[in-house]
């Protein structure tokens, strides 16, 4: 989210430090709202409605892409045959629709925004785990307090190590 609206900003100006909006984030001031009560709410959607909401985790999708996928064509109920399988259209699918060729077709990798942006600032590097390049031993701990606070009693963990 820092990476994203520090990118936004057209002039340059004024770019807002990780640990400012650090704050602002632990403070629910976000784009969409406070981020835990989001995911809570998509999380107990999920629970309460299996068969209409769809939860996913972006770890869980990098760690094993192909279980992933097969998830969600039976929750769209298109699932896999064992044709289909065999003959590599599973490996295919999770080919074309990869970070790697996402970010770099035509519309993404060099249209612009009507501000003159490229597409390509929606992009960065679809890793899990950079964020421990940026955030202090400090910030990664303060997360962790609020997340298990947030989240407690759910079922639904999620930890920064």
């Amino acid at each position: 989210m820092w990476h994203f609206s520090n990118n936004l900003r057209l002039d340059n100006k004024d770019i807002n430090s990780i640990e400012e909006m650090f704050d602002l984030f632990c403070k629910g001031v976000s784009i969409y709202g406070p981020f835990w009560d989001h995911v809570l709410d998509y999380w107990k959607q999920s629970i309460e409605n299996p068969n209409k909401v769809l939860f996913l985790m972006y770890e869980e999708m990098k760690e094993k892409p192909k279980i992933q996928l097969k998830r969600l064509a039976e929750f769209l109920e298109c699932q896999f045959s064992t044709e289909e399988e065999n003959c590599g259209i599973v490996d295919e699918l999770l080919k074309m629709c990869s970070f790697k060729n996402l970010s770099n077709l035509e519309g993404n990798a060099n249209e612009k925004l009507s501000t003159g942006e490229g597409n390509k600032m929606f992009f960065r590097k679809g890793e899990i785990g950079d964020w421990k390049n940026y955030f202090t031993v400090e910030i990664r701990e303060k997360l962790n307090r609020i997340t298990e606070q947030k989240f407690h009693g759910s079922g639904l963990k999620f930890l920064y190590t």
